[in-house]
């Protein structure tokens, strides 16, 4: 166990010159492909962008600039590398991002970033302009019988969301200044994930994954909200966050993984206790917790998910409180000819182990992109909240016991536009709506019919 603990911190230290690095070859990189680019070939739009099929050592030699990855198998779109820790998306799912090769390296990079103006109304309604997004510099290449992944994830949340949290009605999770967050969203740490990944082809068919993160993403849950294709252009986190994919940032993770033509079955440890408020840090714990996750991709538009984690001592909030998670989800993309369909089900569930009580999330999430800059989304949530929300971000009283307090729905739908402003980037202006639901004894906390509105400019890369 020492030695795991030795072994996963350092390779932070491993990833930093490739950071580095890669920063400044994009940087150079983008002046060649504004060159490249201005005077396109006449067949070529002047947006066009190069569609690459396969993992990233093959017939992406030799390529720069803009292009989308797609996968043509299961252990190809493993490969890529390209969601949140070892999650997967179906095989069609598309992935925009900068790449370059440098020597036996393929050097990477691909994000989004919201600029969000949020109105909210009733009476625990608030208004406030904020940041959300990551960026992901990841290098790849050969090394020995396998290949070798580099990836490190960051956000500018710590400086971009004031007050640590931005507005968002019904939600919960995680604290600010001490006390429980309640109708607001924390923001995320800066360093989302720092990982090394090595998978080796144990056959045609076969391949054997291991994954080792200073911060990064257990096998537990579906691919986080900020990374799904069909959650792409809301820039709002899902009210079941902290029943289905909160585990996308914990610290020390090791995780192996077995796939198998069309399925990939992956056992993870990790230190399972939530980030703590100093979200400019790296933390660190001992391997206290763990999860397995059996991951199924029947068909290039498909993948299913099952999962289950015990979490030891999630909430700093609540040390003694340990959790048992169970996550099932559904993904579907269909790629168009101008654009694509991405869609997802989830269901996520958590146990605690003190009370034995149940709490249970269902989400329903849609983005259809037609045209080649257009957008239109929608996301549908059935969730249980905890009497932590009657708190309205109030310390806990001494003997505070959290239990079941009423389940609450949310309904969104948003559009936005593609304008192309700088080279190589998608930069929208859309906005959405998300109209609440709640029963009888919550209406004098929030009215009637709570609403929230959000406009916002997008960029991610193109």
């Amino acid at each position: 166990m020492r030695k795991l603990r030795s072994v996963v911190p350092a390779i932070g230290l491993l990833l930093a010159p490739c950071l580095s690095f890669s920063v400044l070859v994009f940087a150079s990189e983008s002046g060649d492909a504004a060159r490249h680019h201005a005077h396109p070939p006449a067949s070529s739009k002047p947006d066009a962008q190069h569609e690459m099929h396969g993992p990233m050592q093959g017939p992406m030699e030799g390529m720069r600039g803009a292009m989308v990855m797609r996968a043509d198998s299961f252990t190809e779109q493993i490969l890529n590398h390209s969601t949140s820790g070892t999650s997967a998306e179906p095989n069609s799912t598309p992935t925009p991002m900068l790449m370059t090769p440098r020597g036996a390296w393929t050097l990477m990079f691909h994000g989004v970033g919201f600029v969000n103006d949020i109105q909210q109304s009733g009476p625990r309604g608030r208004a406030k302009l904020f940041g959300v997004g990551w960026i992901m510099p990841m290098a790849q290449r050969q090394l020995g019988p396998g290949t070798l992944t580099l990836r490190a994830m960051l956000s500018p949340e710590p400086a971009t969301v004031t007050g640590r949290r931005f507005p968002e009605l019904l939600q919960q999770g995680e604290t600010a200044f001490g006390n429980p967050i309640t109708d607001g969203q924390h923001p995320h740490d800066l360093f989302m994930e720092l990982a090394a990944i090595y998978d080796l082809k144990a056959g045609e068919n076969t391949l054997v994954s291991f994954y080792g993160a200073a911060m990064g993403d257990p096998a537990l849950g579906p691919t986080a909200y900020p990374h799904r294709a069909s959650a792409s252009e809301d820039p709002l986190a899902t009210l079941g966050h902290h029943l289905q994919d909160s585990s996308h940032i914990v610290s020390d993770v090791l995780t192996v993984g077995l796939a198998y033509k069309l399925a990939r079955i992956e056992f993870s440890g990790f230190h399972g206790r939530e980030p703590d408020e100093n979200r400019w840090n790296i933390d660190a714990g001992r391997l206290d917790s763990w999860s397995t996750r059996l991951t199924v991709n029947p068909a290039q538009n498909w993948s299913a998910q099952y999962s289950i984690g015990f979490l030891h001592s999630p909430e700093g909030q609540n040390p003694l409180e340990n959790t048992l998670r169970e996550t099932a989800s559904l993904m579907y993309n269909r790629p168009l000819s101008h654009g694509n369909w991405a869609s997802t089900l989830i269901w996520g569930r958590n146990r605690t182990q003190a009370s034995g009580e149940v709490f249970n999330s269902y989400l329903a999430e849609s983005t259809l992109g037609f045209r080649d800059r257009n957008h239109v989304w929608g996301r549908i949530e059935n969730v249980d909240r905890t009497n932590e929300l009657l708190l309205g971000g109030k310390p806990e009283p001494p003997g505070f016991q959290e239990h079941f307090l009423a389940r609450v729905q949310a309904y969104t739908a948003g559009y936005d536009r593609d304008f192309w402003v700088v080279p190589h980037v998608a930069t929208a202006l859309g906005a959405q709506v998300t109209l609440y639901s709640t029963p009888a004894s919550l209406v004098s906390l929030y009215g009637s019919h709570p609403r929230g509105i959000v406009f916002f400019l997008r960029l991610k890369p193109r």
